[in-house]
């Protein structure tokens, strides 16, 4: 149904090709259920899939990590985004006692991945994802570069006309909205509800984001890519040089030897 109505992507949180792994980070799939859905995928005539897969877990070996990436590798997706783990505050990981790999060892796995994967057709074109050529996420590259996006479906998060919101993630009020919407605008203090022949939209957290915040986005999320930020770039979209608002810290870091600037390109 996906594939007949138009989406020509589709992306598969894998995770992990062990099932113990998966069972301690408390996924419901295992790595043949996977298998199956990727088949599937293929089969529905999906030409462009992702595999999610997750380094630095909870007793993961170098060795393991370098199973799940060969594994994944051979069964020839266009794309493969590689996580490194974060416990975040909060979370049930973060209640736990885990024993995860020191940092020497995530750093050696981070290093082995771009060299697995350029071994099987993948060139790395951001910090943690890794494509084959032409098949660079363009949803993702959107995000790093700026750019607008619109979400669908409940809890769907978008950018648009300087504005980031999600839709509302309860899903019998979202159905019930969606039925009896009007021809009418409400706004209040982080809702606001936009109807007209074309689009129904529910939106919540309404933010607008101001030139400062998006010249930070730009900075922070340009540098995640390999080929870094375009100064030109820059320039037309804030009508600024780069060097006039952030010259002091990329000169320190240039300086340092963590970022090279190369033509129109600043990169890590």
């Amino acid at each position: 149904c996906y594939r007949k109505s138009g989406f020509n992507r589709i992306s598969i949180g894998c995770q992990s090709v062990h099932d113990e792994e998966l069972k301690r980070l408390g996924r419901i799939h295992t790595f043949a259920e996977f298998q199956e859905s990727f088949v599937l995928a293929r089969d529905a005539g999906f030409a462009n899939i992702n595999v999610d897969l997750m380094s630095g877990l909870p007793e993961q070996s170098e060795e393991k990590w370098e199973e799940s990436l060969r594994m994944i590798a051979e069964l020839s997706p266009e794309h493969i985004s590689a996580y490194s783990l974060i416990v975040e505050p909060g979370t049930p990981f973060a209640e736990q006692k885990l024993d995860l790999p020191d940092e020497d060892t995530e750093r050696e796995m981070y290093a082995r991945t771009a060299e697995i994967l350029a071994e099987y057709g993948f060139f790395q074109y951001e910090i943690s994802n890794y494509a084959k050529p032409g098949y660079e996420c363009k949803h993702n590259m959107v995000y790093w570069t700026g750019g607008e996006y619109i979400g669908f479906g409940i809890g769907a998060s978008s950018y648009f006309q300087g504005k980031r919101f999600n839709n509302m993630r309860d899903i019998f009020k979202y159905i019930e909205l969606m039925e009896n919407l009007s021809d009418k605008f409400v706004e209040t203090d982080n809702m606001e509800l936009l109807y007209n022949d074309t689009t129904r939209t529910l939106r919540e957290n309404v933010t607008n984001i101001y030139i400062d915040a998006r010249m930070e986005e730009f900075m922070f999320l340009g540098l995640r890519m390999t080929c870094g930020v375009s100064r030109e770039d820059f320039k037309e979209r804030f009508n600024k040089d780069i060097y006039e608002v952030y010259g002091s810290v990329l000169n320190k870091y240039i300086g340092e030897g963590f970022m090279a600037s190369e033509g129109d390109r600043i990169y890590l």
